[in-house]
C-alpha cells in the first residue's frame, strides 16, 4: 500500500476476523432472534443491536476480494476456490436462509464475491489492451452493467450492490478513502454500513497471521449450525 498513514493500524487478518464475527452476528439475528421478536421489548434492542453490527461484514468482504485481485499469486486458482465453496455452502446458506435443502430464487454470498472478482479481472485486463481512457471507462461501465444484471439473473446475495462496490474500490484502489466513501454512497440505504467502511480505511496493507482454510471453511460450517438450530426449533 503507498503512503501508508499512521492511523491504518489493522491488518487484513484483523480486518478479515472482524468481518466474520459481524457475518456472524448478523446471521444469528436473521436466523435465530428475528423470527423470535414480538415487536416490543429488550429482544428487540438486542436484534437492533446486532443488526447494526452485522452492516460491517459486506464491505470488508468486498474489500478484500479488490486486494485479492491484486495480492494473490494465481488468479484462476482464486476464482476456482472461490466457486468451490460456493457450492460447498448453498445447502447450508439455504437451509439458513430458507428452511430448504435447495432453493434457486436465493444464492450465497461466495458465488457473489467470485463474480465481483471475475468483474475487476476483466475490466482490468480491459485496462491493459485499451489505451483510450475514455474508451476503457466506457466499456468498463458495460462489464458493470452487465455483471449487475447477472448477478440479479442468478439471485445472487447482495447483487448488484456488490459488483458495484467492487468497481468502486478498484478504481479508487490507491484512493482508499475516496474509495470508502463513494462506496458507502453507492449503498447509502444501509446507513450504518459506514462502519465498515470506516474499518477498511484503517487497513495498513499488511497480512497479518491468516488461516487461509479456515477463513473458507467458517462460511459454510457455520451457517450449515445456524440452519440446523433453524430446523430443531422450526424458526
Amino acid at each position: 500500500m503507498k503512503n501508508k498513514k499512521s492511523y491504518q493500524v489493522l491488518s487484513a487478518a484483523q480486518l478479515k476476523y472482524l468481518a466474520f464475527i459481524s457475518m456472524f452476528i448478523d446471521h444469528v439475528n436473521n436466523g435465530l432472534i428475528t423470527p423470535l421478536l414480538d415487536g416490543r421489548g429488550s429482544l428487540l434492542v438486542l436484534s437492533n443491536i446486532f443488526s447494526i453490527l452485522g452492516r460491517i461484514a459486506f464491505t470488508i468482504f468486498i474489500f478484500f476480494i479488490v486486494e485479492g485481485y491484486f495480492k494473490t499469486k494465481n488468479r484462476l486458482k482464486y476464482l476456482i476456490r472461490l466457486l468451490i465453496f460456493g457450492i460447498i455452502s448453498e445447502v447450508p446458506f439455504d437451509m439458513f436462509t430458507s428452511k430448504v435443502y435447495y432453493n434457486p430464487n436465493w444464492n450465497n454470498m461466495i458465488f457473489t464475491l467470485a463474480l465481483c472478482l471475475l468483474t475487476v479481472w476483466l475490466v482490468d485486463y480491459l485496462k491493459g489492451k485499451i489505451t483510450n481512457k475514455i474508451i476503457w471507462y466506457l466499456l468498463s461501465f458495460v462489464i458493470v452493467i452487465g455483471m449487475s444484471f447477472l448477478a440479479m439473473a442468478l439471485s445472487l446475495d447482495y447483487d448488484y450492490h456488490a459488483i458495484v462496490l467492487a468497481y468502486i474500490f478498484y478504481i479508487f484502489y490507491d484512493r482508499l478513502i475516496l474509495g470508502a466513501i463513494l462506496g458507502y454512497l453507492s449503498i447509502i440505504k444501509e446507513v450504518y454500513s459506514f462502519l465498515g467502511f470506516g474499518l477498511v480505511t484503517l487497513y495498513n496493507g499488511k497480512e497479518g497471521n491468516q488461516y487461509r482454510w479456515l477463513n473458507y471453511a467458517f462460511y459454510p460450517a457455520h451457517l450449515l449450525v445456524l440452519g440446523l438450530l433453524r430446523f430443531y426449533f422450526n424458526l
